[in-house]
């Protein structure tokens, strides 16, 4: 007897569906046919330990697995229960009715516990555009696939449970989920700005990324609040759209870091050590995942003493902070994750970490500051916006009792600049924020009066900023003039976004 069941494949963020076959007729063996991997081949003895447990028998018969389409390869235990009901189905124990109108994805225990899976955002979203009834789940997935809408989902954490439902059909197990209401709630961060005392000029400076999108660069001694400051970033930041949000989860289901909950709501932080990998940060591996750069899509990417992660880590991002997304090609496929993030790096400011003033530093040559600022290369200074210094917070300023200014207050007005900037861009493909602007865009929307090209000419001049400033001067100049809600770039703008560019002037190495 032949019998169909319905499953699905990550590839990328995307999943694509598979037919699993399986026929079983007179002779004796188990073969499993259409590219699995390892793991996918180990499911005969999970299958058979569970299906006993169940109370149901392998047929003494030859059985014959055929994953379709042959040439999509098939990996992880998430093709367990189909394959298990499809034995069952197909020597009689089980009778469904109307099999075909399910996707059926889980991984089993020897006990017939179902295990949750990886990539059910995007198996639920495949299945609803090839016009499934519904999806059939682990109960820790369930919350994850009813995210999807106009579409049926059922969990179970059991086979018998799974086999009953398909039986009898009944509808006490289907999950909802009610998405926009969760977009629409508001979740206060652990972490806010009022917490942080003194450094209002580089609080002012994170505002301007928030609004801007801009990378952003901090230098300062230890104990400085670099740190600190990077972490509260998130708060200041816009709630994620619905499509945000929806790319967001996508990202983190295939990477399996849902751990049962429903769609992301906040935006990412991530923070990833210097020892990490290339692969790790940018993704890939034999069998390829996102990396931090993805999982931090839409959101921050936090690299905490930036000298210290390897030459070879550091400029695999290039690439992917001039595209926003990062590929991964191989010999027989090539994948493409999304990587649009804010970077937000800190740095000690000389090798001791303190800076050249400073009575706690031993002092250093320029030879010692150049080697140290050159494990940095300039292609990806080029690609941060602003980075400016973060000087110690003297006593009188920590002792102070009354809270600084909220995260809450500084995100409306970073709200209000965003909004100025879809309005500006919203017949300009790719781009979304001021970060985001090519050379071309840049000449269009940042014109300068003849006094303030006149006063940026004479500030690149005296400081001899470097010409890969001028862009980026005019890039952060126009996010300053979006968060006074004015149209046009004046002194005042420029004079300010000038002072975010601390590594471009001539003898800060000392």
């Amino acid at each position: 007897m032949l019998t169909q069941i319905f499953g699905s494949a990550v590839f990328g963020i995307d999943a694509q569906n598979v037919i699993i076959e399986v026929h079983i007729h007179p002779g004796v063996g188990y073969h499993l046919v259409g590219l699995p991997d390892n793991a996918v081949k180990e499911s005969n003895h999970r299958i058979a330990a569970a299906v006993m447990e169940c109370g149901y028998k392998l047929p003494g018969k030859r059985i014959t697995i055929n994953m379709a389409p042959a040439d999509l390869r098939k990996e992880g235990a998430a093709y367990d229960v189909p394959i298990a009901l499809g034995i069952l189905v197909a020597s009689g124990q089980v009778v469904p009715t109307h099999l075909e109108k399910w996707l059926i994805m889980g991984e089993l225990s020897l006990d017939g516990t179902l295990r949750p899976v990886r990539g059910v955002l995007p198996m639920a979203l495949q299945a609803k555009a090839d016009g499934f009834t519904g999806i059939l789940v682990p109960q820790e997935n369930g919350q994850e696939a009813a995210i999807v809408d106009s579409i049926e989902v059922h969990a179970f954490s059991h086979l018998t449970e799974l086999i009953a439902f398909l039986e009898k059909y009944h509808i006490e197990n289907r999950v909802e989920y009610d998405l926009e209401a969760q977009l629409r709630s508001v979740h206060k961060s652990i972490l806010d700005f009022e917490d942080v005392k003194g450094q209002e000029s580089i609080k002012r400076c994170m505002e301007v990324a928030a609004a801007g999108g801009h990378n952003i660069l901090l230098i300062g001694p230890p104990g400085a609040g670099k740190t600190m400051l990077a972490k509260r970033l998130p708060s200041i930041l816009p709630p994620l759209s619905t499509s945000e949000a929806l790319e967001t989860t996508k990202i983190h289901s295939v990477a399996g870091q849902m751990k049962g909950s429903g769609i992301i709501h906040e935006r990412p932080f991530r923070s990833p050590h210097h020892t990490i990998s290339d692969v790790a940060l940018v993704g890939g591996g034999t069998y390829p995942q996102p990396g931090e750069i993805s999982l931090a899509h839409h959101g921050v990417l936090f690299l905490d003493e930036l000298p210290e992660f390897k030459r070879s880590v550091l400029e695999v991002m290039r690439q992917p902070l001039e595209d926003r997304e990062v590929t991964i090609a191989r010999a027989k496929f090539t994948l493409t994750y999304p990587a649009s993030f804010m970077l937000v790096a800190s740095m000690n400011p000389t090798p001791s970490g303190y800076f050249h003033d400073d009575k706690a530093s031993p002092g250093h040559s320029a030879a010692e500051m150049q080697r140290y600022l050159g494990k940095i290369s300039g292609p990806l200074l080029d690609r941060i916006d602003l980075h400016v210094e973060v000087q110690p917070v003297p006593f009188e300023k920590l002792a102070q009792t009354p809270l600084a200014e909220s995260s809450a207050a500084i995100r409306e007005r970073v709200i209000a600049a965003r909004e100025r900037q879809a309005h500006r861009f919203a017949d300009v493909p790719q781009v979304h924020h001021n970060a985001e602007m090519n050379t071309k865009q840049i000449r269009k929307f940042c014109a300068l009066s003849k006094s303030s090209l006149s006063l940026l000419k004479t500030a690149m001049d005296r400081l001899r900023l470097s010409a890969r400033a001028y862009d980026r001067i005019l890039k952060v100049a126009r996010t300053i003039a979006d968060l006074e809600g004015v149209d046009h770039i004046n002194d005042s703008h420029i004079a300010e976004a000038i002072q975010y560019r601390s590594l471009d002037r001539e003898g800060w190495l000392g």
